[in-house]
């Protein structure tokens, strides 16, 4: 399904689009809004009302990430290829393991 880079190629790649300081805020914030937003979803099947908290976490999530790309001044990569939208979560986990 990645074709023939590995991760560390695709994060390397993803990271190259992603240096200003506010992109880099923004994501570490939307990114996991975005994440744990899918299994919300699965909850609100469960739970009556509980659709506005997943819906929200997603919505906002990604509003953070095009404005830290207005910032980057470059477009998201998965415009580039579809791909890049599984490699968010693996490039924040690994910023999140270098501030420690």
């Amino acid at each position: 399904m990645m074709g023939d880079k590995t991760w560390d190629e695709w994060i390397d790649e993803y990271s190259k689009s992603h240096t200003h300081p506010v992109n880099k805020l923004t994501h570490k914030i939307g990114i996991p809004m975005i994440a744990i937003s899918l299994p919300f979803f699965v909850v609100s099947i469960f739970v009556s009302g509980f659709w506005l908290l997943p819906v929200s976490l997603f919505i906002i999530g990604w509003i953070l990430q095009f404005i830290g790309h207005y910032f980057e001044g470059k477009p998201p990569e998965f415009f580039k290829d579809y791909r890049f939208l599984f490699v968010g979560l693996r490039w924040w986990f690994k910023k999140m393991s270098e501030s420690e």
